[in-house]
């Protein structure tokens, strides 16, 4: 019973939904789009930034980039943070959307604001390479700081390079040995860039890094639980 009512809705979708199936879609993703579809026209946040996704995506409806951007706004006006994100993507790139950099770092903001990871990594990368006023070197470190608090390894990593040249934040190669090592846990390039540094400090240093290494990782551990507690 339970095959012939999946097989009414499959026959369903290819008769009776207005979405195309077009080659390399299934209609599996059909069917998830048509339901996403029906709960963001209610106005479900989670299901518009979904609408964004397949738009932008050709999931289970032909490519939109434009009706991509119009279901991610409708999200992000509704406080969702990986829709923000994406929205401020978008207007970065001009994908979908007229370019507009100001609105796009609003966005980006938003969501950095409400913890996304993704975004405070992007804002943070904006700000340390952006011309003009906009370019605020410490304030990017400051947002990476906030990614690697969540235990970012990406933050763990370009913390790291900044630690160990200087740039952004006062040159320090013990926190930048803790951030290698805590990285090296799951990246072999780290792993090996650790070995470098190890190369250059002396014995007590090294010492002074692998016990900066374990203060780091409680830190960011109470951090975590904290965070955790407060949902």
């Amino acid at each position: 019973m339970a095959r012939l009512w999946h097989f009414a809705a499959l026959l369903l979708v290819s008769t009776a939904a207005p979405t195309t199936l077009q080659a390399g879609m299934t209609r599996e993703e059909v069917m998830a789009f048509e339901a996403n579809k029906t709960k963001a026209e209610k106005g479900d946040a989670e299901a518009q930034h979904q609408l964004g996704i397949c738009y932008g995506n050709n999931k289970g409806v032909a490519k939109d980039d434009a009706k991509a951007v119009s279901w991610y706004k409708k999200a992000a006006k509704q406080g969702h943070s990986d829709a923000q994100f994406f929205l401020g993507r978008r207007y970065m790139a001009g994908q979908g959307v007229e370019m507009d950099k100001p609105q796009g770092v609003s966005w980006i903001r938003k969501a950095a604001e409400q913890d996304n990871v993704s975004a405070q990594l992007e804002l943070g990368h904006y700000l340390f390479n952006a011309q003009g006023a906009d370019k605020d070197q410490t304030q990017a470190v400051a947002w990476w700081h906030k990614a690697a608090d969540q235990g970012s390894v990406a933050a763990y990593i370009i913390l790291a390079v900044r630690y160990e040249d200087g740039v952004g934040v006062a040159k320090n190669e013990i926190e930048a040995y803790a951030y290698w090592n805590l990285a090296g846990a799951q990246s072999r390039a780290s792993r090996d860039n650790l070995i470098e540094l190890e190369k250059k400090l002396s014995r007590e240093e090294i010492s002074a890094g692998q016990k900066r290494t374990k203060e780091l990782q409680k830190e960011i551990e109470g951090k975590i639980a904290s965070k955790k507690a407060r949902k």
